[in-house]
Formats: C-alpha cells, sequence, structure tokens
C-alpha cells in the first residue's frame, strides 16, 4: 500500500521539472495524481487492523502502521502543495484554496471507496461500470448512505485540518540563527 501512496508524489516532482505543459498534459496527469492520491492517507484507516493483533506485541503493530500512516500523509500534503504550484503557474484564474479542499474531501470519499466498499486504484479502469454504479447510487440517494457522507466528510475534515497544520509549518520561515 505505501507503494501507492508515494505514486501521487512520484508524478508531481516529475511535473515540477516540466518548465511548461500544456493544458491537455497537465489534465491528463491530475486526473491521474488524483486517482491514486487517496491511496496516501488510506493508510491511516490501516489502524483498524489494531485492534485485530495480537497483544503481545501491540506496540510493534502501532508504531509500524503508524510510521507507514505518518510517512503516508506527509508525501500526501507535499504532493498537494506541488501541484497547487504546478496549477498556478499553468493555469491562470482558478481558486487554489477552494480547489485543495475539493480535492481534499474527494480524497475522504476516496478512502469510503477503498476502506469500505473495497475498490481498488486499477478498478477505475478494469471495472468503471461498477464504480461509476456505486458513485451514481451514493449521490442519488445520500439518505440510504448516511455511512459514506458522514466518512467523507469527517475524513475530508481531518485531511483539511491536517494540510492546514501541515502548510503551516511547511510555510513558517525557519530562523537561521538564534541570537
Amino acid at each position: 500500500m505505501f507503494f501507492l501512496a508515494t505514486i501521487p508524489y512520484a508524478i508531481t516532482i516529475y511535473l515540477t521539472t516540466k518548465p511548461k505543459l500544456s493544458k491537455f498534459k497537465l489534465g491528463f496527469w491530475f486526473v491521474v495524481w488524483l486517482a491514486f492520491l487517496p491511496n496516501a492517507p488510506y493508510i491511516v484507516t490501516d489502524l483498524i487492523h489494531i485492534r485485530i493483533g495480537n497483544t503481545n506485541l501491540l506496540w510493534l503493530d502501532v508504531l509500524l502502521i503508524l510510521s507507514f500512516a505518518l510517512s503516508g500523509l506527509l508525501l500526501f500534503y507535499l504532493s498537494i502543495i506541488d501541484m497547487q504550484l504546478i496549477i498556478s503557474k499553468n493555469v491562470k484564474r482558478i481558486g487554489i484554496k477552494l480547489a485543495t479542499t475539493v480535492v481534499l474531501f474527494l480524497c475522504g470519499f476516496g478512502v469510503y471507496l477503498g476502506r469500505f466498499l473495497r475498490y481498488n486504484t486499477w478498478e477505475i479502469m478494469s471495472e468503471p461500470h461498477y464504480l461509476f454504479l456505486d458513485i451514481i447510487g451514493i449521490i442519488i440517494e445520500p439518505f440510504q448512505h448516511f455511512e459514506a457522507w458522514l466518512f467523507t466528510f469527517s475524513f475530508g475534515g481531518f485531511l483539511c485540518i491536517g494540510f492546514w497544520m501541515f502548510k503551516t509549518i511547511y510555510d513558517f520561515p525557519s530562523t537561521k540563527s538564534c541570537k
């Protein structure tokens, strides 16, 4: 799973090496990036497996899963910051903050699709009809899919708060010397 979490970051690293991107190429890479992006915060939900594990080495399970989850979140937030810069250089007149918030909540929904409906990223290409039917069902009948909306907004909110904290720390000017 951690390998899948590195793909969005690898995409943004690749895109930052391209001085000029056509809107078509940027759109293509953005869609691929967005498809893989929920894999990074998905690792946080792997903490659910701790309750199933052996209690003798519980501390080891916690350390292992938490280290992957935190690393996944780090790559997730770095990737979003990179994509913000890439888009702001190549596409004018787009609300980066609003677009970022939408992406964070879409990731919350993507994590729901993976954790609870057990969809994988590659099923976008291999069996898209089942995925899209489930998505349309969730949108059309929101009261029958209350858990989907609750998780999406809760996890999306978690990602928004985490991004705000990460960006605040990331943008904080470091002091060169302490006097």
